[in-house]
């Protein structure tokens, strides 16, 4: 006789709740800016300390200026900056903007 598995209260491993590891998940971070602008110098300054508080030792920041490399800037297709793009972990995320809204960066970044 087949068992019914419908009416079995074991758990399974697909019911289990779903583990998040944002504590030790590596982030990698590209900064797309113009130049030394005031919005491009913020927003380094933004990424920055938003690493050094919550991803210390568990992060890659490349700041990539669009004025000398244009092609990067074109096949990231990026419109305006300052933008970040967080690469790693998935899901891969653009942010438009010079990083000041902090809550809805690190919500955005799935730090919090």
């Amino acid at each position: 006789m087949a068992s019914d598995f419908a009416n079995d209260p074991s758990p399974r491993p697909d019911a289990a709740a779903p583990t998040h590891h944002k504590q030790h998940e590596f982030y990698v971070l590209y900064l797309y800016v113009a130049g030394s602008s005031s919005n491009s110098r913020w927003a380094i300054n933004e990424l920055e300390n938003i690493c050094q508080e919550y991803l210390s030792d568990r992060h890659e920041i490349r700041i990539i200026d669009v004025y000398e490399h244009p092609d990067l800037a074109e096949s990231e297709r990026i419109v305006a900056t300052p933008t970040l793009i967080k690469k790693l972990p998935p899901p891969l995320r653009k942010f438009i903007g010079d990083l000041s809204d902090r809550e809805s960066i690190l919500i955005g970044l799935d730090i919090w």
